[in-house]
């Protein structure tokens, strides 16, 4: 008997999380991006320009992102860029392509000095809903960062998406300023 839909999600999800451990994820003692000290690191980019790692969080984060109806998806470079390419190809393969752009961290000082990228002429996020992705969550400023520049662009955000929440603060950091946060995993699958 074939795999129903939920089974073939669950079973690359679960390769997802095995790829994550061996390639993306160490123990020991680290300093974040936050300052903060942990005993957990992650660093997906060695899962995200994985080929088979890219796929999988592409299509994990394209069953949330469908399940939420979103008019466009991005997030701050450069936790959120690799997964966001891999996902416009992929959803574009299916047939159901999804928009996406990116937001840098300050603006270019020479071209157009945009700070949100991946629009064409004419294009823009007023009015859009948009979903705000990164790789990892841990204070949430960087999902905050993204939000501020689409919102200043006029998109309606409240929700964001990560690989991985690490369960220390963004959630309840994102929800007061109106963002319900998603995530593939937690930092308890890592335990």
């Amino acid at each position: 008997m074939d795999p129903g839909p939920q089974d073939a999600a669950n079973a690359e999800e679960t390769e997802l999380l095995e790829i994550i451990k061996r390639r993306s994820f160490r123990r020991g003692t680290f300093t974040l991006s936050s300052g903060r000290e942990s005993s957990l690191y992650f660093n997906l980019k060695p899962t995200m320009m994985h080929p088979r790692g890219a796929y999988l969080c592409a299509r994990a984060f394209l069953r949330r992102i469908r399940a939420e109806r979103a008019d466009c998806v991005g997030g701050l470079e450069m936790g959120a860029v690799p997964v966001i390419g891999s996902l416009a190809a992929l959803s574009e393969a299916e047939g159901n392509p999804v928009r996406t752009f990116f937001v840098r961290k300050a603006a270019k000082a020479h071209g157009t000095r945009e700070v949100i990228e991946g629009l064409g002429p004419g294009e823009s996020l007023a009015g859009k809903r948009v979903l705000v992705l990164d790789d990892v969550a841990t204070t949430g400023n960087a999902i905050l960062q993204a939000v501020a520049a689409a919102r200043a662009a006029t998109a309606a955000v409240d929700s964001a998406l990560v690989l991985i929440d690490r369960e220390e603060g963004a959630a309840e950091t994102l929800a007061g300023d109106g963002i319900g946060l998603l995530a593939v995993f937690r930092a308890a699958n890592f335990l």
